[in-house]
């Protein structure tokens, strides 16, 4: 995936993406925003009652001492009831941006999720598991902070900021002057800080999912690190990964370290100005200002400068975010390599001979897997695939389930081009039985009828029944409700493969069944119960084996020989046999392995 190549450029490319998600919510999110108004105007009004109580009460004397601490009494209670509605009023815009943030933050999850399920096999093969985790998880965790915390948390701080500057300029415009001149190159200064901290995330975001692959990878492969020694070796590795991370959080916290003495250096010169120029005007011209004022002023700045340092905050959310969106969004843009057909055909369509008409194949450009493949299959034929490793077995399932698309020929089932088909229908008509099945964490019911609610316990067994799971199963400690661990642990080869196969004959494939080699890596005793099961299955179905076992090739209707990508010879066994070509010298191979 190239990641590099759909970059989202600033505030204005996120929020654009972020808003189809945020536009269902927005009569909240515009109810939110109402009350963070109210939250401003009402915070921002308590430095007018300071200076009201000192100009009225404490420095004027021509009221009576009573009524000066009358009227203090008045103000205090004011001050409280204002100081208490603001806090509420915060508290309810809280919990309403808490709600709605969440309930956008599990669409995107399920949106994200969905796009990794709908990506194609040749996305899975050059894409680590620990860097789809890391978008997965991490970083929609830091879009979640940024929509939670960062979106209205920021409208709010610069509603805050605009309320007090509104406040200065009332109380006195000259004082507020003196405060806007300090404004532009505390700012400069703070955008600079930020897009140092937007490189040192995406340096952090690189190395964290760098050091998630290569954890997933040595964990997943501990068995064979171990066999070989090479702990050391892994343990090298990983804290090279580690070092790098680390070294890249150090590069953030190196900047983001600036920013709270930037605006600590900025509140005492601002504080310094206003004490210097408020002094003056005091002092020389006492009809410009008050000293009320000027406390007030000196209040203003204090929450002046609170929601500049809650922004910076912000911004280390928004640096987050942005790093994390450029992955995920990438991850989001990512076309799939097998397009669904713009005119799809009806699914019953999928029936009928198939045939490989000049196809050619790679994984990678350049580097062909299949070149020029030419065969046939009618209904209810058993057709067995051999060749040595590399011949492009494997290749011809994965494209028959359209893994894959072709570049070159055309694939047909009953006279149509597969990829007039809808992928879904298609595989859903078609099983597939490998060497090595895969075993979900669970329920064996669950494993079998893969959570389909729809089928019933009886229809579980009778699948167990019919390929001679059931005895296996039913010895478990809680039968079919019997919890397996994640990818079958504590399960034979021989018995994943039972319950693989009970999965399939549950689903009924009705088209075809292709086989890779089941049995290949078992042992006696499975094996002659998993070729039982595979007859049960094969009845009444077209078949398609890639071969290795002689049993198998002697009984097909009919062979088809690989060699180097392509068809070397098509036949029955005698007939290949007595041509003396490739396919005998490959049997014979066999015959002396045994």
């Amino acid at each position: 995936m190239n990641e590099s190549a759909n970059k989202i450029k600033g505030f204005d490319g996120l929020a654009r993406r972020l808003l189809r998600y945020i536009r269902p919510y927005s009569r909240l999110m515009l109810l939110a925003l109402f009350m963070i108004l109210l939250v401003t105007l009402t915070i921002n009004y308590l430095p007018i009652l300071i200076r009201n109580a000192t100009d009225k009460y404490l420095v004027e004397d021509s009221l009576s001492a009573d009524k000066r601490i009358h009227g203090l009494y008045v103000v205090g209670a004011t001050y409280i009831v204002i100081a208490l509605a603001g806090f509420l009023m915060r508290y309810m815009q809280g919990l309403l941006i808490a709600w709605v943030g969440q309930r956008i933050i599990r669409d995107l999850r399920a949106d994200v999720f969905e796009k990794a399920l709908s990506l194609d096999v040749a996305f899975y093969d050059h894409t680590p598991v620990g860097r789809m985790m890391t978008r997965i998880t991490s970083d929609v965790e830091r879009l979640q902070r940024f929509v939670t915390a960062g979106v209205v948390g920021t409208v709010a701080d610069i509603f805050m900021l605009l309320g007090v500057l509104g406040y200065m300029l009332y109380m006195s415009p000259i004082l507020a002057g003196v405060i806007f001149l300090l404004l532009p190159p505390l700012f400069f200064v703070l955008a600079f800080i930020n897009r140092k901290l937007r490189r040192a995330h995406r340096t952090i975001r690189r190395s964290q999912s760098a050091l998630n692959t290569l954890s997933q990878e040595y964990i997943a492969g501990m068995g064979t690190i171990q066999l070989f020694g090479r702990e050391e070796m892994a343990g090298e590795d990983f804290a090279a990964r580690n070092t790098d991370m680390r070294s890249a959080y150090f590069g953030e916290v190196q900047w983001f370290s600036l920013y709270f003495p930037v605006l600590e250096i900025g509140q005492a010169v601002c504080l310094m100005l206003v004490f210097g120029v408020g002094g003056y005007l005091l002092l020389k011209e006492g009809s410009l200002i008050s000293i009320g004022t000027l406390v007030a002023f000196i209040a203003y700045i204090r929450e002046f400068f609170r929601p500049l340092g809650s922004l910076s905050d912000k911004a280390n959310t928004y640096q987050e975010a942005m790093a994390s969106s450029e992955r995920l969004f990438a991850l989001m843009d990512t076309p799939e390599s097998v397009p669904p057909p713009q005119k799809p055909l009806d699914a019953g369509l999928i029936q009928g001979e198939i045939q490989f008409k000049n196809v050619g194949f790679s994984y990678l450009p350049d580097t062909p897997v299949l070149k020029d493949v030419s065969f046939s299959v009618v209904p209810g034929e058993s057709v067995a695939i051999v060749g040595a490793t590399g011949a492009g077995k494997t290749t011809i399932i994965s494209l028959l389930g359209r893994f894959y698309d072709i570049q070159k020929g055309v694939i047909e089932i009953g006279g149509h081009n597969l990829k007039e088909f809808r992928k879904n229908e298609l595989r859903a008509r078609i099983g597939f039985v490998f060497q090595e099945p895969f075993i979900f964490s669970g329920s064996v019911a669950d494993n079998i009828s893969m959570c389909d609610q729809s089928m019933s316990a009886e229809e579980i067994q009778k699948a167990a029944r019919a390929v001679n799971a059931h005895k296996l199963i039913s010895a478990m400690p809680d039968g079919y409700s019997t919890i397996l661990k994640e990818r079958g642990g504590g399960l034979s080869l021989g018995e994943k493969q039972l319950i693989s196969m009970a999965r399939i004959f549950a689903r009924q494939p009705e088209l075809l069944l292709i086989l890779d080699e089941a049995t290949a890596s078992v042992d006696s005793a499975a094996e002659l119960l998993i070729q039982d099961a595979l007859r049960t299955l094969q009845r009444g179905r077209t078949s398609i084996v890639i071969a290795h076992r002689l049993s198998t090739i002697r009984h097909a209707d009919k062979i088809i020989a690989m060699r180097q990508g392509r068809v070397d010879a098509i036949g029955s066994h005698a007939q290949l046999m007595s041509q003396r070509g490739y396919y005998h010298k490959l049997y014979q191979l066999l015959s002396h392995h045994l």
